[in-house]
């Protein structure tokens, strides 16, 4: 009888168990892939130096220019921030690679990827090390971001590397994790003239610089012509700042409330981009679905 009754409650651990190891196991699809046939899009990185609205600081910067890509005619944009993690085709979110794929069947217009990382402020001595500016850039509420992309980045690397852009707000988007995440919305909620597609991966809208106010804002401010993907999970972070879950959820609700074109993907992952880097080909196919028309 002893013996039954460990076995059973030996199974019954392991049924209790076993959903706590699939959890956060989200793996990359094919269009994460490179695909034989597909043309490649080319990828150049740089430095960039600003001089005007974040005066001092260093960043590295990459630009996706897909293959279809010829110069006779403006194409659309998403900026990436914290870009160098979307850069990378070895990475969660394989951003190129994506591209290369949707591009290719036409499930999203031919665009070019501007990927940034956050501005460092180089040390003053040799022995000391840089700061990271990051915070400041990213969870700070009002237009200093955009005005940054608007006014100096985007004009700076069309000339650098002779792009041709769409004017077009409808054809621009904006793309981040966590804190860059809620960057990626600020950009587009300040300035919907010139951004109004929008990707949030676990998006810190949370009190780290006064984030957590976007829900309230978003009921309480005449609605923005915004389409909007959120990401985040149920294992997500749980500090002094706020609630990732909770604050992304309320995001969702307000959203929703105000009759916004969004989408809310709620998992159980943590902080990372492993949900959201294989969503990242079904998001960029909601988010451009009705470009072409």
């Amino acid at each position: 009888m002893i013996a039954k009754s460990v076995a059973r409650c030996c199974c019954f651990a392991l049924l209790v168990a076993s959903p706590l190891f699939a959890a956060d196991d989200y793996k990359l699809g094919p269009d994460s892939q490179v695909q034989a046939g597909v043309p490649q899009g080319k990828v150049t990185q740089g430095k960039w130096v600003s001089e005007k609205v974040f005066p001092g600081t260093e960043r590295d910067y990459w630009v996706y220019i897909p293959a279809q890509y010829d110069g006779t005619k403006p194409a659309c944009l998403m900026v990436f921030q914290d870009g160098g993690n979307y850069a990378k085709t070895d990475g969660q979110f394989r951003a190129p690679v994506v591209f290369d794929n949707l591009i290719h069947k036409k499930e999203m217009p031919v665009t070019i990827g501007v990927f940034l990382n956050p501005g460092n402020i180089p040390a003053a001595q040799p022995d000391q090390k840089g700061r990271s500016n990051r915070s400041f850039e990213y969870d700070s509420l009002g237009d200093q971001y955009a005005k940054f992309l608007v006014e100096e980045v985007l004009p700076g690397l069309c000339e650098r590397h002779q792009l041709k852009l769409t004017d077009d707000p409808e054809g621009r988007s904006t793309c981040g994790i966590s804190s860059g995440g809620i960057c990626a919305f600020t950009a587009a909620w300040e300035r919907p003239d010139q951004f109004r597609r929008v990707i949030s991966h676990i998006g810190s809208f949370t009190n780290i610089r006064g984030g957590h106010v976007y829900p309230a804002l978003i009921r309480k401010t005449e609605k923005k012509p915004l389409r909007v993907f959120l990401q985040d999970g149920s294992s997500d972070l749980d500090n002094l700042h706020g609630n990732w879950p909770l604050a992304n959820q309320q995001m969702a609700s307000s959203l929703k409330f105000k009759g916004y074109d969004y989408q809310f993907e709620y998992g159980d992952g943590g902080h990372s981009g492993k949900h959201g880097g294989m969503l990242l080909p079904d998001s960029l196919r909601w988010l451009w679905k009705d470009y072409a028309k």
